[in-house]
């Protein structure tokens, strides 16, 4: 059984319907939307039973596959405890239902219905991935570079703080820019945005950390999965992402995001971190091995 979890914050119907759509033509059985917002969005459970029904009603497919397999969406009111901390709220549900996966995705994605599937299919058949992420485009087609090395203070910060040529070069390997986003990569970082999940490797390895209230909670996650099993980069299918940059445009957001970065380095290191050091390397060693591969095909 394959669940999904959106948190959401101030959204309106609207704001979700594409996301929710993409994933009522996916193979998801249950579909959980963890509300944050905190003035109460009286309207949201309502809208998403009328939505349900009214895709219902106009696609005898779907019909059929809530007779048969149960598809639901739930609606919970939660207390704000950060964006991770919403998702566990829904990862904590679909270990109760014995889900095999469990996809964390963000509000603004959607996604055609061969993205799960293909997904599914790859980790059925390499038991060893315990996480994945496909290919991330902007809603015009171009690359988000979401899928990264494990990050130094300076490649953080010099992205915040510093012009983009000044940090360019460092930015296109931290980026994976090599890569040219084509190849399947064991990456150490994958963005939040969407995150498929093997529930039992989240068993082992542990949910999100909350104190990251908001941002780099997925450093923290993909780093511990990485650690022990494959965080698999996968751009043989695309999802599309709006991607708002929030923290580029507000001080509140920004400082958090600041804050954030720094919960990170303090548990895990600022500059002392040989763990982070391997990891780059190996993922560094792979890119090569796999345009070495490349070179000699177009040879």
């Amino acid at each position: 059984m394959v669940t999904a979890s959106i948190v959401t914050y101030n959204h309106h119907l609207l704001d979700i319907e594409p996301v929710l759509r993409s994933l009522f033509a996916s193979p998801v059985g249950m579909i959980w939307v963890i509300d944050h917002s905190y003035d109460i969005m009286p309207h949201l459970e309502e809208e998403l039973n009328e939505f349900k029904g009214r895709v219902l009603t106009g696609e005898p497919i779907l019909r059929r596959r809530v007779a048969e397999e149960g598809l639901a969406i739930t609606y919970i009111r939660h207390e704000n405890n950060g964006y991770g901390g919403g998702h566990n709220v829904a990862l904590r549900e679909a270990q109760k239902l014995g889900a095999t996966y469990h996809l964390v995705v963000n509000p603004d994605i959607w996604f055609g219905p061969r993205v799960i599937p293909a997904l599914l299919e790859y980790m059925e058949q390499h038991k060893d991935v315990g996480q994945m992420m496909p290919k991330v485009l902007y809603p015009n087609g171009e690359i988000q570079p979401l899928a990264k090395m494990l990050p130094t203070p300076l490649d953080m910060f010099g992205r915040l703080c510093l012009p983009p040529f000044m940090i360019k070069k460092r930015n296109r390997r931290f980026e994976l820019r090599d890569s040219e986003f084509r190849m399947t990569l064991n990456v150490p970082f994958l963005s939040g945005c969407f995150m498929f999940l093997r529930t039992e490797a989240v068993k082992e390895v542990g949910m999100f950390d909350e104190r990251f209230f908001l941002y780099a909670e997925d450093i923290d996650f993909t780093r511990r999965m990485h650690s022990r099993y494959k965080t698999i980069y996968y751009p043989l299918v695309p999802v599309y992402h709006k991607f708002s940059r929030a923290s580029r445009h507000s001080i509140y957001l920004l400082m958090v995001h600041i804050f954030s970065i720094m919960k990170y380095f303090n548990k895990w290191g600022w500059f002392d971190d040989a763990q982070r050091k391997a990891c780059n390397q190996k993922l560094d060693n792979e890119i090569r091995e796999q345009q070495s591969r490349i070179t000699r095909h177009d040879n």
